[in-house]
């Protein structure tokens, strides 16, 4: 996601009809650098000078728009790079993926280990475990790490022998079983040790009521046998 400096926003694509004339073209096609700023801010650098946009407030300081108080090239290249991916929201901030490591972009107040989209998780996503071939849902992410938090029989997610071969510092992901009968009891598990189904439909919580405390996210008949104490 590093976005390099001073280069158009849009160099192999083609251009919307919208975006072919004027300011909306100049802003595609101009060379500029975004940055955010930590008060939610973007500086604009270009060619003829640095300027600060408020996408908020819709504001630059740019002559363009404070003499003609009109939607300037630098509001417009801001917007598009947010669209694109290439700069966080307003409301977000730069992480890094727990699982891969890749940047990604996430709401400002998170905090824990954070998920880029490819390894995150929604609540009622259909998955695999890694070590057993077991197809659970998920119910909840924790945001908390899997060398902090206890199942519960008081021991650390992250020192299950069926979780060292994961990350001990993944945000750790309850989930239940699907062949489970109500009411279904929740188990926790190092993220990257469920992977996605592709394809599979997202089921409704409703119909998930897991109980709220957790399992040991070990392998299937140990997990169930210790977690119903």
């Amino acid at each position: 996601m590093t976005h390099p400096a001073h280069t158009p926003a849009s160099q192999h694509q083609r251009l919307p009809p919208d975006a072919a004339t004027g300011r909306a073209l100049r802003a595609r096609t101009e060379p500029m650098t975004v940055r955010p700023l930590r008060d939610r801010r973007y500086v604009v650098e270009t060619d003829g000078g640095t300027y600060v946009v408020d996408v908020e407030r819709r504001t630059c300081t740019c002559p363009d728009h404070a003499i003609r108080g009109v939607r300037c090239k630098h509001l417009r290249r801001v917007a598009i790079e947010i669209t694109e991916g290439c700069v966080p929201a307003p409301h977000e901030r730069p992480a890094v993926c727990a699982v891969c490591g890749r940047e990604t972009f996430v709401p400002l107040d998170a905090a824990g280990p954070q998920l880029c989209d490819r390894h995150a998780f929604i609540p009622g996503d259909v998955v695999t475990d890694r070590e057993t071939g077991s197809t659970l849902v998920v119910v909840a992410t924790t945001g908390r790490r899997a060398d902090a938090v206890e199942t519960r029989e008081g021991r650390l997610v992250a020192d299950y022998e069926t979780n060292r071969r994961y990350g001990r510092h993944e945000p750790v992901v309850d989930a239940v079983y699907l062949d489970d009968r109500p009411p279904r009891r929740r188990y926790r598990f190092p993220a990257s040790r469920l992977r996605p189904i592709p394809g599979a439909p997202r089921l409704p919580m409703a119909d998930l009521p897991g109980e709220d405390s957790a399992g040991t996210g070990t392998d299937t008949a140990l997990a169930r046998s210790e977690s119903v104490a």
